[in-house]
């Protein structure tokens, strides 16, 4: 090696690290264009490692190597005479035993590793794992560290002919992970096994078996980095177990009970520094989210909220934002209430609960109340029935004497209204007062504004009573209120509109003025936070009081809006696109003029990179050693010449740091183009294509939530285009008989596909629930042309997801492959089955009779979420979909009428009203559409019939909705076999239950029954007449649309015709106003 040339670079790289920026840009643009393009740059950064006497150039030196070896595919390295390349390999060994700096050590052994990636493979480095296995075994610590460490490294590089020696490598790390002298030699044992287990696949289970073994080696080292305060062993120790338990193979095992264990000891320990219990509490919520078989078969859920709920207790940090051990021990338990059974989470919660609520301890009264917050989303279904009995905690928790109770009061009841709206509106007149009393506490005022907004957004016509009061008070809270209340009660205000609609007007004006000054804030931080929620609040006014009243400040407000999305704020531009949203939906055409600034800026939005893709991440003046075609790498240098961030901590994957405000700002613009589409209409044509590319490319983006809006708003396109196309009503049929536009079938074909593409690897529940209620909703619109030629596609897909094998629904601790799927499962998973029902109901109406045959497939997967075992979610889902199904395949359920009959003489016993329902009106169906003579099957249905019709007052609602629905099939019963059914016993049973108030639906069926008697057996009816004639009186009421305007008519006719008999009694029924055309 040319040793002038050597002497050149050491000198360069040394100008590159002085204090001086004229010096270093001079240096760095020296190097890329003399140096760093040239093979030769190899060995000579080589010689530097090895000879250069300062610490900060060697490590460099290593740093630059390792990036010249792995340019461009290695074209440097390759580009080197063969005998260079031995030198290099033969002598690096050397270098880095005696090398004394960890650091520089650490480096090397990357250019080691990088070294591998390309001569491994092609067997060019015979030398290299003997030397690995020679120095993991020295009685020499620095050198079992060293061996360690480079086998790790070359480990993260290398796959290829590696895995065949996976035992041997399991031997070797079973002796380093009990190393006697060296923690480093234990802790990098730990993440070598994390990267080997990247590469054992599912089939192979003595690798399986093997690394199952390790597992509780691979705790004991992470504990042991936990008690000596090792923080960054134990963040890649944690990182590990991560990465254990999303991979597909099971490598966890039966130890998922000890490492929940250790984790919860973790995490409550308060002498452990709240960095380390942080991260301990973020593992334990990926092992139940990831392993939620095991937790629920095991039943570990009690123990883990036993755990859980002391470090709730625990006081929360200011910083709303800062993670502190309370909040990630609330998130745990949000997770185990959406990944379990409820029935195994809420119950035992419940208990602790009620225990906790009793303490004199506030700081466990708080936890309580959290923690019943945080389990409603997951459990709602569960809690509902129960709501009653629960109500007493939530109402002491308002009046509890200290403030922090009270807080978390609110929060729960926030909770409460967002997932059980009816139960909340039900108890205004006790919760209202509530609310406001807390609103009068400094302590609690902020927290009860939160409360009052999540109220407000579900009160609907009830605030009529208490819209005033409300107004009054927000309106003073407005003008004194810190920047924070402001923000809080903003949001309320937009709430008040949304639920008072059009009363809300007379308060329009001033309350417009209020908020005006708000919307012109620039400063960064709670000022813009305000800003948004005032845009957020203006647009929810604007949509109640409508467009007519609104229409003046209309231009003024797009203009402030355009403002925000160039003010460099995500949360502002969100707010912008939410409102170009709603004005659009107001406005509609009047709206248009806007598109061509609103579609850019959407376009933008999706466009633009999250922090962490662009190219300076880490910052600062060591930016400049990135030099070249180098990665984006950089080490910094202090005045004193001491690297502070170590080679291994650079890797390419650890420095994305994901902005999540830029994601959401994405998905809400992605949201925002299907909005503006269904308003605008033809007006969109010209932006259709680019929005339509953009939003296929996010169904790969990795938020989910992205992928969620970017695939509702692709449907979105296909509907509105469809109905732009003007198209016929379509037929129902296998065959096509109205066959879309062309353009409409260039866009479905266009869309379709990568659909399916990002189905097949989508993990997240509530992205393919989006999909499939998006897709049955688009089916319903545009018909069996949406399908065409991809229905087998569509069908094998649903069948997946009911039989719980979709990729979404996988667990990868299933260690038996035959183990079959508990049927006790998470509301959110019961919301994915029910969803992809709601598909075959779909697919039943728009194939109509030609689905049939398919159906076969279908029924067992449907009726098997209809047992005993099932939760309500699942049974009231099965039988409902039943129904759909029946109704659109009409006499193509004739072959399965047997099986049907049977599951729906149990449902019309089952406990729960909403399933009984459903199982009317399935029968009723079920009678009405088969071509089987069901006649000898009367009594016993009419029989199972029977008690639907006996309501005491104050039922619930559903009980209410049971009866009509149990009207309804026996209409349909009277009109399939008149002959069969008792109508002197029937008719005054069905006849008591008219009027009804609550499946309007159903009117089609019981008067489509009433016109069959009065034509087919007037004598059976007409003793009735003094009954019906308010019913019909009821159900005529033009306020409502109770009949539709077919069976309307025919019922206004049947009222003419009965006035020729009874003209008294007509006018008496006030029916006279229906006599004349």
């Amino acid at each position: 090696m040319n040793a002038e040339y050597v002497q050149k670079l050491h000198a360069l790289l040394l100008q590159t690290s002085a204090p001086d920026t004229a010096l270093i840009k001079a240096a760095t643009a020296q190097l890329n264009q003399e140096y760093y393009k040239s093979p030769d740059c190899i060995p000579a950064l080589f010689e530097i490692i090895a000879s250069a006497p300062e610490q900060t150039i060697r490590q460099l030196a290593a740093v630059e190597l390792r990036k010249r070896v792995m340019q461009k595919e290695g074209t440097l390295w390759i580009a080197l005479a063969q005998d260079v390349r031995e030198t290099i390999k033969s002598k690096i060994a050397e270098v880095i035993i005696v090398e004394q700096s960890e650091i520089v050590r650490h480096s090397t052994a990357r250019v080691i590793a990088t070294i591998a990636e390309i001569e491994l493979p092609l067997n060019n480095w015979p030398a290299l794992l003997p030397w690995l296995y020679q120095c993991a075994t020295s009685s020499v610590v620095t050198q079992r560290e060293i061996g360690v460490y480079v086998l790790y490294s070359v480990l993260e590089n290398v796959v290829e002919g590696l895995q065949e020696k996976m035992q041997e490598f399991f031997n070797l790390f079973a002796r380093t992970l009990q190393d006697p002298e060296s923690e480093n030699v234990r802790n990098t044992t730990v993440r070598a096994l994390g990267t080997i287990s990247q590469y054992i696949d599912q089939d192979e289970k003595p690798d399986i078996k093997t690394f199952q073994g390790l597992v509780p080696g691979m705790i004991t080292v992470l504990g042991q980095a936990v008690e000596t305060g090792n923080e960054e062993a134990a963040r890649h120790g944690f990182d590990v177990f991560e990465t254990l338990l999303i991979l597909e193979t099971p490598l966890l095992g039966k130890h998922i009970p000890n490492l929940v264990e250790f984790f919860l000891a973790c995490g409550s320990n308060t002498a452990f520094e709240e960095d380390v219990r942080v991260m301990a509490l973020n593992t334990l919520t990926w092992t139940i989210k990831y392993k939620k078989s095991k937790i629920q078969s095991l039943n570990l859920a009690k123990p883990i909220l036993e755990g859980l709920l002391p470090i709730g207790a625990e006081e929360d940090p200011e910083d709303i934002d800062q993670d502190s051990p309370s909040r990630i021990a609330f998130r745990a338990i949000d997770a185990l209430a959406t990944a379990l059974p409820p029935s195994l989470v809420f119950p035992p919660l419940h208990s602790i609960v009620t225990q906790y609520m009793a303490s004199p301890n506030p700081a466990l009264r708080k936890s309580a109340m959290m923690a019943f917050g945080v389990t409603v989303e997951g459990c709602s279904e569960f809690i509902r029935p129960h709501m009653k009995s629960l109500w007493p905690f939530l109402d002491a928790g308002f009046v509890d004497p200290d403030p922090v109770v009270r807080k978390a009061a609110c929060i729960a009841f926030g909770c409460v209204c967002e997932w059980l709206d009816e139960e909340c509106v039900s108890r205004h007149e006790i919760l209202m007062p509530a609310i406001m009393n807390l609103m009068n506490d400094p302590a609690s005022q902020s927290a009860a504004c939160t409360a009052l907004d999540s109220f407000l957004e579900i009160l609907g016509p009830q605030i009529l009573q208490y819209l005033t009061l409300i107004m009054e008070r927000l309106a003073g809270l407005l003008e004194t209120g810190t920047l924070k209340v402001k923000s809080l009660v903003t949001g309320a205000i937009g709430s008040a509109a949304h639920a008072s609609k059009e009363t809300f007007r007379p308060y329009f004006t001033e309350t417009f003025r209020r908020l005006q000054p708000f919307l012109l804030l620039t400063k960064e931080g709670e000022e813009l936070d305000l800003r948004g929620i005032a845009m957020d609040a203006v647009g929810t006014i604007a949509e109640a009081v409508g467009k007519d009243e609104f229409r003046p400040y209309f231009p003024g407000t797009m203009k402030i809006a355009f403002d925000g999305v160039s003010l460099h704020s995500a949360r502002l531009r969100e707010c912008s696109f939410l409102f170009f949203g709603v004005m659009a939906r107001i406005f509609e055409d009047e709206f248009a003029p806007y598109l061509p600034q609103v579609v850019p800026s959407l376009l933008a939005s999706c466009k633009q990179l999250e922090s962490g893709e662009e190219g300076d991440i880490l910052g600062g003046t060591g930016g400049a050693f990135s030099t070249g075609e180098s990665s984006n790498k950089a080490i910094f240098v202090d005045e004193n010449q001491n690297v502070s961030i170590a080679a291994d901590d650079l890797d390419d994957d650890g420095l994305l740091s994901v902005n999540s405000a830029i994601a959401v700002e994405k998905e809400i613009a992605a949201d925002t183009m299907g909005a503006v589409f269904v308003a605008v209409r033809g007006h969109f044509l010209p932006y259709l294509e680019p929005c339509t590319l953009e939003l296929i490319g996010l169904l790969t983006h990795y938020y989910e939530g992205i992928r969620k809006a970017a695939t509702t708003s692709l449907f979105e396109f296909i509907k509105t285009f469809y109905e732009l196309s003007e198209p016929k009503q379509w037929v129902p049929g296998l065959i096509v008989q109205v066959p879309l536009h062309d353009k409409v079938r260039d866009l479905v074909n266009h869309i379709f596909p990568p659909l399916f593409e990002m189905l097949e690897s989508e993990d997240d529940k509530t992205v393919v629930s989006g999909y499939c209620q998006s897709l049955s909703e688009t089916l319903g619109k545009v018909g069996p042309g949406l399908v065409d030629g991809r229905l087998e596609e569509v069908c094998n897909f649903i069948i997946q997801i009911l039989e719980q094998k979709s990729l979404c629904q996988q667990d990868p601790d299933q260690d038996d492959e035959d183990e079959e799927v508990m049927e006790d499962q998470a509301e959110f998973d019961s919301v994915l089955i029910s969803t992809a029902s709601d598909v075959v109901g779909s697919l039943a109406s728009v194939l109509g009779p030609d689905f049939s045959q398919a159906f076969g497939t279908f029924l067992p997967n449907i009726m098997k979420y209809y047992s005993k075992g099932r939760s309500l979610s699942d049974r009231t889902s099965s039988i409902g979909c039943l129904g759909e199904i029946i109704t659109g395949l009409k006499g193509g359920v004739t072959m399965y009428t047997e099986p049907i009959l049977e599951h729906l003489f149990s449902a019309l016993s089952d406990s729960e009203p909403e399933v009984r329902s459903n199982a009317a009106f399935a029968t009723g169906v079920l009678v009405e559409n088969t071509e089987r003579d069901l006649g000898p099957q009367f009594m016993h249905l009419l029989g199972g019939l029977r008690p639907f019709f006996d309501v005491p007052e104050g039922s619930p609602a559903a009980v209410f909705n049971a009866r009509d629905n149990a009207a309804g099939a026996v209409a349909r019963l009277i009109i399939q076999n008149t002959a069969a059914v008792p109508l002197d016993q029937v008719l005054p049973v069905l006849i008591s239950a008219l009027p009804l108030k609550n499946d309007y639906l159903e009117n089609r069926a019981v008067y489509r029954c009433i016109f069959h008697l009065f034509h087919t057996n007037p004598p059976a009816i007409m003793p009735y007449v003094d009954r019906l004639l308010p019913a019909f009186a009821y159900a005529l009421n033009p306020e409502t649309d109770q009949l539709g305007d077919e069976v309307r008519e025919e019922l206004i006719g049947l009222v003419r015709a009965l006035n020729a008999e009874m003209p008294a009694k007509i006018a008496e029924n006030g029916l006279g106003v229906y006599l004349t055309s």
